[in-house]
């Protein structure tokens, strides 16, 4: 683990890469975290973390899912590149101390099927909300970079029904992997985390 001095030097002279969680239940909602952390506190954004030192990046997702929504195998459910942008903010982790954050982010597009619901999130977020695509892309409450997403999702292939197909089949295989999930995981009222 980086010391906060260090990892302060760090954000200052370097952008850091990063990947983002881009999560779509069938085809019409996109999940977003409400951050207590900065950057972009107290905004809906999608999950995502900072890349670590010679982690490649299908384990960033691994880990980033696993810490931030309780997702064992995000894997399974077969992210699919959306793009990479760039996030620019004034603020770091440490606050307002004069030292902005510059990520490369490397953005995955999840589908996962029509009832599906995340285990659960941890302490960066103060709670999980599905939006309707329309509402994230018309609510300021919604952060810029998040909003930017939107308009790369309306064209995708939807969720299609089972054993229905997938274009190239990456979608049917990520929706099938989604519905397997949701079969086995408990039901929301179990799990106690806030959702609409």
């Amino acid at each position: 683990m980086i010391e906060r001095e260090r990892f302060i030097e760090i954000v200052r002279d370097t952008p850091l890469v990063s990947v983002d969680l881009v999560l779509v239940r069938g085809g019409a909602e996109i999940l977003l975290g409400l951050r207590n952390n900065r950057p972009a506190q107290g905004c809906w954004f999608v999950p995502g973390g900072a890349i670590r030192k010679n982690e490649p990046r299908a384990a960033a997702l691994q880990r980033v899912a696993a810490r931030e929504l309780q997702i064992a195998d995000v894997l399974a459910l077969r992210p699919q590149l959306l793009g990479v942008f760039e996030h620019f903010y004034p603020d770091c982790f440490a606050g307002d101390i004069g030292v902005g954050t510059h990520y490369v982010v490397i953005a995955h597009r999840i589908d996962v099927p029509a009832g599906f619901e995340v285990p659960g999130f941890d302490a960066q977020h103060r709670q999980l909300r599905w939006w309707p695509l329309a509402e994230a892309a018309a609510s300021e409450a919604v952060h810029r970079y998040t909003r930017d997403y939107l308009p790369l999702l309306a064209d995708y292939k939807r969720c299609p029904p089972p054993g229905g197909f997938g274009g190239d089949g990456a979608p049917q295989a990520s929706c099938d992997a989604g519905r397997a999930l949701v079969a086995k995981s408990p039901s929301a009222a179990a799990r106690g985390h806030k959702k609409t």
